[in-house]
């Protein structure tokens, strides 16, 4: 029989290594500072944070990790120590969507981790506004969601800004009902973002059927909302329950399991390529017979895996679509600006809205 080691020697053991771990982490933070030095030194100004050089440092954790801590974990501990040090040579600050505590806030730290300032806006367009002005560094925008689809706003933003996708990160999305009230039949309004409504409708209809339905800009107002009246209960995630103190009354109530929301990351700067790339672009055919199919092609011509494909009005003609398009690798590499090039000939327009590092987690 294996010997049981004493709890008092391994309690010394781990404050060893706990102190070890520091000791690391404080050099580690010295040869940040160091490396903020440098690039002042050589003229380098803007942000420090580069999305390629994190993804890289992050997938070569992935590939060190022997456990028995998980990859998620040991990723989520090294990017908050990234975080740490960035903020050392220069604070970070991320547009979301405000108030506190929504899914988009929660992309923004789990992208960056919880040493950026992170800065509350009313609405998606003020984001972009935000990073276009120069307020923030980046912005964090929900793009699509796997139950209810693309988000339109973004979209059509993504459109005519010139700023650059720069990073993706995924939220797996659990929706919980909240309120003052002590049992569903007393609840007459819901309030959350229309697509959460739209995620928890079966729920809905099943519990509340003779509640009304409210939109409003964010789950996070949601909480804030429910949290004055008694009657008024809301569709959000925990971290806006925590931030307006409203108890929950059912959690997980939306209608699919897997329920994800992908966020991009929007910024002034063009990620270098990592070797796991997207790259998201937005084309214009023309209304033409064949258009769509010859705009194609030359994916499957150069072996580019095409990952996703979205229609929108182009709001210049009646019936003329935009298509926005998700394919792997980088614009650098061969095949994907070969690709690109050909593209460029068989279509009237051609937006490359950035390559950027395939999230992580």
């Amino acid at each position: 029989m294996t010997a049981i080691t004493p709890l008092a020697e391994l309690r010394e053991k781990i404050d060893n290594i706990d102190a070890q771990i520091l000791h690391l982490i404080n050099q580690r933070a010295a040869c940040a500072l160091e490396v903020a030095r440098t690039k002042i030194a050589q003229g380098e100004q803007g942000s420090f944070y580069r999305p390629d050089r994190e993804s890289m440092v992050l997938r070569r954790i992935q590939e060190l990790n022997e456990g028995p801590l998980s990859d998620e974990a040991a990723i989520r501990f090294f990017r908050e120590i990234m975080s740490a040090c960035l903020a050392m040579e220069k604070p970070l600050e991320v547009a979301f969507l405000g108030p506190e505590g929504t899914f988009t806030q929660q992309a923004a730290f789990k992208h960056f981790g919880h040493a950026v300032k992170t800065v509350p806006v009313a609405t998606i367009s003020e984001i972009f506004n935000a990073v276009e002005t120069g307020l923030c560094q980046f912005g964090v925008v929900p793009v699509e969601n796997s139950t209810e689809g693309v988000i339109s706003h973004t979209l059509d933003r993504l459109l005519t800004s010139p700023l650059k996708i720069c990073g993706e990160v995924e939220i797996r999305v659990h929706q919980n009902l909240m309120g003052l009230a002590e049992n569903l039949h007393d609840i007459t309004a819901v309030y959350s973002h229309q697509q959460s409504l739209a995620q928890c409708r079966q729920w809905l209809d099943k519990h509340l059927p003779q509640a009304q339905r409210i939109a409003v800009s964010s789950n996070a107002e949601a909480a804030r909302l429910a949290s004055t009246n008694k009657q008024a209960s809301a569709i959000a995630g925990l971290a806006a329950a925590d931030v307006y103190f409203v108890p929950i009354i059912e959690k997980n109530i939306e209608d699919v399991a897997n329920n994800t929301t992908r966020f991009i990351i929007i910024g002034q700067q063009q990620s270098s390529s990592t070797g796991k790339d997207k790259t998201s672009l937005v084309v214009s055919t023309g209304n033409k017979p064949g258009a769509l199919h010859r705009a194609l092609e030359p994916f499957a011509t150069f072996d580019v895996d095409m990952v996703n494909i979205e229609s929108r009005p182009s709001h210049q003609e009646l019936w003329d679509y935009v298509f926005f398009i998700d394919i792997q690798g980088h614009s650098d590499d061969v095949a994907v600006g070969q690709a690109l090039a050909s593209l460029k000939d068989k279509v009237n327009m051609l937006k490359i809205l950035g390559s950027y590092p395939k999230a992580v987690f």
